[in-house]
């Protein structure tokens, strides 16, 4: 695969209507919380399946969740809802993969308090990321979760529709987050996580996010100079882990970069300062560098 700058920067795989930007119902207290907000313990992480449309586009999404369980255990289809009220954090895969192939990224999130929707986009073009169709796929996808919350569903009273909602993902994933601060700007997003990404475009002035970008310094699909000029072109509060000498799939379940964007997401969520506090710790190590405008 080969990539020039954004204007525009073109891959052949990395791998709104409806947009609903006033958030969805109203936020209930956590029932098991620090006096940050943040869940005290893990969970086990349910999936429920849902097929939602944005115009004649399909959308097959997974939705992950803390459920009821022995923590450390999922997901399990249906699973009952752990009690609790829980933000909303998307995720997206790369180009050629699925959410069931990326549990590593999804289900930490999930056990730690987080309610993941996971599109699976399995016959995503690429160009559909730079012109924002998979944007806005996602914000259609966040608009319907938020909206299960006073739904006949399961999750109806478990998910904080007050708080801003996090997107994540990797490789087109990635693309796709960041695209969500630029080219398809959602208002909406407080916290973003963008790994293996390359950059999208100027930031949009209505997204006011968290935004951290996690990388490898040797990745050969998606430059490491374009997200480095992704970070520049952002705002603070921003950071950046680079994983040195990985390159744009080696360090795919490493549990430095997990640590780091489930806290960051803490952070950006739930306003946990003491995740906020570790997240030097979480990124620090012989083979990483950790920058950030906190």
């Amino acid at each position: 695969m080969t990539m020039q700058r954004r204007t525009f920067l073109r891959v052949g795989a990395a791998g709104a209507a409806g947009l609903g930007l006033g958030l969805l119902g109203a936020g209930q207290a956590l029932a098991t919380v620090t006096p940050l907000g943040a869940p005290t313990t893990t969970f086990a992480v349910g999936v429920r399946q849902y097929n939602w449309m944005r115009g004649n586009r399909p959308i097959t999404i997974y939705v992950y969740y803390p459920a009821k369980g022995t923590p450390g255990s999922g997901p399990v289809t249906n699973a009952p809802v752990a009690d609790g009220v829980f933000p909303v954090c998307e995720y997206t895969h790369g180009s050629g993969g699925s959410p069931q192939g990326s549990l590593s990224h999804i289900q930490p999130l999930a056990a730690a308090g987080f309610i993941v929707p996971a599109p699976y986009f399995r016959n995503a073009n690429i160009g559909d990321t730079y012109n924002g169709n998979l944007g806005r796929d996602v914000s259609e996808a966040i608009t319907r979760t938020l909206a299960l919350n006073t739904a006949n569903d399961p999750l109806k009273g478990h998910i904080n529709t007050t708080t801003g909602v996090g997107v994540y993902g990797y490789s087109m994933g990635g693309m796709t987050t960041h695209s969500l601060l630029t080219v398809a700007p959602d208002p909406r997003i407080t916290a973003a996580v963008a790994m293996s990404c390359v950059d999208m475009g100027n930031p949009a002035a209505s997204v006011k996010a968290k935004v951290l970008f996690i990388h490898g310094d040797r990745d050969q699909l998606c430059p490491y100079s374009s997200a480095r000029q992704a970070y520049r072109e952002l705002s603070r509060p921003k950071a950046f882990l680079t994983m040195r000498g990985a390159d744009h799939s080696s360090y795919f379940r490493d549990t430095r970069s997990r640590n780091t964007f489930v806290d960051w997401m803490r952070w950006g969520l739930y306003a946990d300062t003491v995740a906020r506090d570790r997240l030097r710790t979480d990124a620090s190590s012989s083979g990483t560098t950790w920058e950030a405008e906190l």
